[in-house]
């Protein structure tokens, strides 16, 4: 079963929370256990599973990338000024795969799922989620 996530962003570089809407793809689904794949359609944009107790996690993300990878020294800023998104998401990397247990994402209690905006705001990031059941 597949189905697309579709996410406003309201900020050039932020961690959007998508592990509601990632549930709900599940409950959908009907498919108690197996793996659900996540595809972040955009080269300037990525996945990342991570701590959502305290926001200061995403922003210590945001900050470490924004540290390791500066805008605007960049080859690529010469098309379009977006050169470190690029890198970024590159480096966060475009997927995950979660385990599915029991109807339910096999996080961790302290875990989520976060769709990485490098260049933004966007009208529309897109996360393909596909919920695949055991043989």
């Amino acid at each position: 079963m597949r189905e697309t996530v579709t996410i406003a962003t309201q900020r050039r570089e932020q961690l959007l929370d998508i592990t509601h809407e990632v549930a709900a793809v599940v409950a959908r689904s009907g498919i108690r256990d197996g793996l659900v794949s996540l595809y972040a359609q955009g080269a300037t944009c990525a996945i990342m599973i991570q701590e959502n107790w305290d926001e200061s996690v995403q922003t210590d993300v945001v900050n470490l990338l924004q540290r390791l990878i500066p805008r605007g020294v960049w080859l690529h800023d010469e098309q379009d000024g977006n050169g470190d998104a690029h890198l970024k998401a590159g480096l966060v990397g475009p997927s995950e795969t979660i385990p599915l247990i029991d109807g339910r994402l096999g996080l961790s209690r302290w875990q989520n799922v976060f769709l990485c905006e490098f260049d933004g705001p966007r009208r529309e990031r897109r996360v393909v989620c596909t919920v695949i059941a055991d043989a």
